[in-house]
């Protein structure tokens, strides 16, 4: 039985597939944590995940490693869903700022280089801009 068999298809697996990295980057650690635990809670209800689906993804988080990628378009992308995925409720804690640098780590990115992007992704996300980055987002086509 595939993987796509057990849990659907389309969005639900992407959405899936995101949880499943984020819950291996929690448990990379070691135990997850109460705080963790709730967080995760968070990303499951933010995504969709049924509790079937939570307790398999956290009963064996290494059976869905997260892909490294070499082209630095799909890291970007997967990073933009991650935080669309944090900013549903609008805000982003610390705890989601750690767990995204891991996942940047995890997707390829050095320690520098994510950091320079999840600051730069929170001043986007959170309508931070400056007039020079407005001006470019409302002229690029």
């Amino acid at each position: 039985m595939s993987f796509s068999d057990l849990f659907g298809s389309g969005e639900h697996l992407r959405n899936l597939s995101h949880f499943a990295a984020i819950v291996n980057l929690a448990a990379s650690d070691g135990e997850i944590n109460e705080k963790e635990e709730e967080m995760l809670r968070r990303f499951a209800r933010k995504l969709d995940i049924n509790q079937n689906e939570y307790e398999k993804v956290i009963e064996n988080p290494g059976a869905f490693p997260i892909n490294g990628y070499n082209s630095v378009e799909k890291r970007l992308e997967r990073l933009h869903d991650l935080f669309k995925i944090i900013y549903a409720d609008h805000e982003i804690d610390a705890e989601e700022t750690i767990l995204i640098k891991r996942y940047a780590i995890g997707l390829g990115f050095s320690s520098d280089a994510s950091e320079g992007i999840i600051k730069r992704s929170i001043q986007i996300f959170s309508g931070q801009l400056d007039f020079e980055d407005y001006r470019y987002l409302l002229n690029k086509k």
